[in-house]
């Protein structure tokens, strides 16, 4: 048994003082869940020391003690179980100490709330008492209250009817855990439907004659009055729909009516709901009124509230099913047989989309689904991060409908169903709104800072003392998928059956790989081990920080682009420097053994900006042998992919990101198109689809894709393969006109902003407006009408840009002949056979 079991717990009940201890501020305490049982309140949370470790088991140990609010009875005092919850160790986000047991288990029992046969009703404080042992001769007792956790019953703890008329209403107040035994005096059981409004029954301890339902306007000083008749100890009551709308009342977003019953001596009882016999919460369409609904909510205090707003998807039955939750439930809409479930990323703002069922009564099934179909067509579980929920018009304007939980449906949460090795959540916030938590592919052990913190400085260092496999660690931009020279790479060890094991990066689940290729979860133990082991590591961007190239091992980096704009240390521009991007840079140059370059124009300029004195390859870039060499097979299942018609012309626009045009959040950067989208469709849309390829720092969602003319191309894995597909690229300072380039296709560009471009934010490498490929165009009109132009003509480049498009050829593509990937590999393999 530990110390702190053995010793400590027998003496935890010292304090006679009922005074609350002050909170100590170097403790974090919090409520991760609480959950009823047929013993009573189950309640999980942590006690977490800032200062100490508490990652054995019995180094910490929580005590929590019930002290009622009038300070004349006796404390409850609670024992709890310790639990070993990594994820109080990944929450702390910090390196220093494991807290994997800081987490407990308590359970009250309501019986322990009563003397004799009497509850102890009224207000109880829950004082959380953490113990420690900082050295073996000495106890420390920290005091504290428990949090809310962010979400689901850690932030709203479910109340229980402990006897037939007593509530334990678990809440906080002012941050901190409390409980509320109550015996409510007013019961609303039943909620009926009428023509005209709506019949509410229920029990009343005390109701004398003349009492009166009263409910006050929020937004107004308006007030209604309703009779109430009692008949023995229930009472009936008729609320009528017509004052919820008079005098201009009912048109707001949403309307808040709070409920009381006023009696004849002035004194006033809130309104409880009981559903033991059945939902008494609902929604209810008020007549004369569109896409309006009264809306009787039950409150997580236990409190009845009468709202008026927009009918929401009220969710009474949850169930996990294959691949996502089916969801049942009541949206009192006319227009509810033409609504769909909408999921909408917090972070990127993405959206994926799923047909209702439906019918004219408003009673809707869905199935919320727990993966995403990509731009070309893959099935990927649903990214990390939150995902609000919601019923929307089907291809129509209108408004957006929350989707609730039901009190009948509020147990059911959370939900769990696994995607590609991914735990989605379906989870609620602010008591009732669902929501959708796609966690992280690692586990709260895998991920937290304290692990990572260890991989680093131990394991990896360990793992670097282990022989090197014949194996290939390949990286596309940190995890994002099967693409670009690292792609090209592979598949040509692949042609060639060279003995090695492949490996690949992948974050978040968010790829689909080829056969005989192997999934590497970035930041797992495996993916510290593969970068120590690994005798070959191909990326195209940076690989990570405490990367130690060992002896024997071979770093090739690719690199992502040809160069227009200036990078790393050529940039003059503070948005690098301020981000410690160029020290990050200059300590990770030294661990490559060979950098390459798309041509003789750009082997000085990576050199001198990289500040690299090891070898770089001339060999062109493998990811543009494709284009070299195009199959019109492989381009015709790119176009099938994407759903594209035969017969249409595909413009691809493929805007680079501006440094200084970062989100309010600080997570990515806008989208700005600047490109007039109605009129493309008007101008392109009989024999054009435009495909839209943002940067992939780019955080935001493009308005309108999926109508037959507009794509979203941003998650499509290998923008070479849209660049296959294309007839026509437009763009503005992206690398990615090199790549085009190489088809001999034509190119135009949006340059709306580049003197600022140019003069401030980055700076170009050669004269841009005289030596580009194409012709520079400032506006969204002129370059439409480019596009229209083009079309009608025939031409294979814009008038006058022949020869242009030549020079530029010879000048940045000369070796992009279809041998680059030979090339590489080549050198790649000598190189691995020369250093063992």
């Amino acid at each position: 048994m530990p110390a702190l079991t053995r010793f400590v717990l027998p003496h935890a009940d010292p304090r006679v003082s009922t005074d609350q201890p002050a909170a100590d501020e170097d403790v974090t305490f919090g409520l991760l869940r609480a959950r009823w049982t047929g013993r009573g309140l189950e309640l999980t949370g942590f006690a977490r020391p800032d200062d100490l470790d508490t990652g054995r088991p019995g180094s910490a140990w929580t005590w929590l003690t019930l002290r009622h609010a009038d300070g004349t009875r006796p404390p409850v005092h609670l024992r709890s179980r310790p639990r070993r919850l990594p994820e109080v160790t990944d929450d702390s986000a910090q390196p220093e100490f494991n807290h994997d047991w800081s987490g407990f288990t308590a359970l009250i029992e309501p019986g322990r709330l009563r003397h004799g046969t009497d509850w102890l009703l009224g207000d109880w404080q829950i004082e959380t008492t953490l113990f420690t042992r900082p050295r073996p001769t000495r106890l420390r007792r920290r005091y504290g209250a428990l949090a809310p956790h962010w979400c689901g019953s850690g932030e709203y703890p479910p109340a229980h009817w402990v006897d037939h008329d007593v509530r334990l209403q678990p809440h906080f107040a002012d941050g901190r855990l409390r409980l509320l035994l109550e015996r409510p005096g007013i019961r609303l059981t039943h909620a009926t439907p009428t023509a005209d409004g709506l019949d509410l029954r229920g029990s009343a301890d005390t109701c004398p004659s003349g009492t009166v339902l009263r409910l006050r306007h929020r937004q107004s000083d308006a007030v209604i009055e309703r009779p109430v008749a009692r008949t023995g100890n229930t009472f009936a009551v008729h609320l009528p729909y017509r004052p919820f709308t008079a005098d201009g009342r009912g048109s707001g977003e949403l309307e808040h009516w709070d409920t009381e019953f006023l009696h004849p001596d002035g004194s006033t009882e809130q309104l409880c709901p009981d559903e033991r016999g059945g939902p008494v919460a609902g929604q209810h369409r008020l007549p004369d009124t569109p896409d309006r609904a009264l809306y009787l909510k039950h409150l997580a205090d236990g409190r009845l509230q009468v709202c008026v707003q927009p009918a929401a998807g009220l969710v009474e039955r949850i169930a996990v099913r294959a691949g996502g939750f089916e969801l049942t439930g009541r949206c009192p809409d006319r227009a509810a047989d033409r609504l769909e479930l909408v999921l909408r990323h917090t972070g990127t703002a993405s959206e994926v989309r799923s047909p209702v069922e439906a019918d004219q009564d408003g009673r809707f099934k869905v199935l919320l689904p727990a993966t995403r179909t990509g731009a070309d067509g893959t099935a990927l579980p649903l990214r990390k991060g939150i995902w609000e929920a919601a019923l929307t018009p089907a291809g129509r304007p209108g408004p957006s409908r929350p989707l609730l939980a039901a009190p009948a449906a509020l147990p059911a949460l959370p939900a769990a169903t696994t995607a590609g090795g991914k735990r989605i959540l379906l989870q609620r916030r602010w008591h009732d709104t669902l929501l959708v938590d796609s966690t992280p592919v690692l586990t709260p052990t895998e991920r937290s800072a304290w692990t990572q913190s260890r991989q680093r400085a131990v394991h990896y260092p360990a793992a670097r003392r282990e022989p090197l496999r014949e194996a290939v660690l390949y990286d596309v931009f940190g995890g994002r998928g099967y693409a670009d020279s690292p792609r090209a790479v592979h598949a040509e060890l692949a042609r060639r059956g060279a003995p090695l094991e492949h490996l690949w990066v992948v974050d978040d689940a968010q790829a689909e790989l080829p056969p005989g290729v192997r999934a590497v979860r970035i930041w797992s133990p495996e993916w510290y081990r593969a970068l120590a082991t690994c005798r070959y590591l191909v990326g195209n961007t940076h690989f990570p920080d405490f990367l130690e190239r060992r002896p024997g091992q071979v770093v090739l980096q690719t690199w992502h682009g040809s160069l227009l704009k200036r990078i790393a240390h050529d940039v003059d521009n503070p948005w690098l420097a301020d981000h410690g991007y160029l020290e990050a840079l200059d300590r990770e140059t030294p661990q490559w053994s060979l950098l390459l370059s798309p041509s003789p124009f750009a082997t000085p300029i990576l050199r001198r900006a990289f500040r690299y004195d090891g070898e770089i390859l001339e060999a062109g870039y493998p990811r543009n042998d494709v284009l070299a060499r195009p199959d019109e097979a492989a381009a015709a299942a790119v176009r099938r992919r994407l759903g594209i018609p035969d017969g249409k012309r595909i413009v691809l626009y493929a805007p680079t990101w501006r440094e200084d045009q970062q989100r309010g959040d600080g997570d990515g950067f806008r989208l700005g198109l600047r490109l007039d989208l109605d009129h493309a469709r008007r101008l392109l849309g009989r024999d054009h689809v435009l495909l839209i390829r943002p940067h992939a720092h780019v955080r935001e969602p493009l308005p309108g894709a999926g109508d037959g003319f507009l794509y979203d191309c941003g998650d499509y894995p290998d923008p070479q393969e849209l660049l296959l597909v294309a007839d026509v690229l437009v763009t503005d300072y992206s690398s990615i006109m090199f790549d085009f380039a190489v088809t001999g296709r034509p190119v135009l560009f949006f340059t709306y902003d580049l003197e600022h471009y140019r003069d401030t934010l980055r700076g170009f490498y050669f004269d841009f407006e005289p030596q580009a490929p194409g012709p520079l165009v400032p506006t969204s009109a002129g370059l439409l009408g480019a596009l229209r132009e083009l079309a009608d003509s025939g031409a294979d480049l814009p008038p006058g840009y022949a020869e242009r498009h030549r020079r530029f050829r010879a000048e940045h593509c000369v070796l992009d002949d279809g041998g680059a990937s030979r090339r590489v590999v080549d050198r790649m393999l000598e190189l691995g056979r020369s250093v063992r």
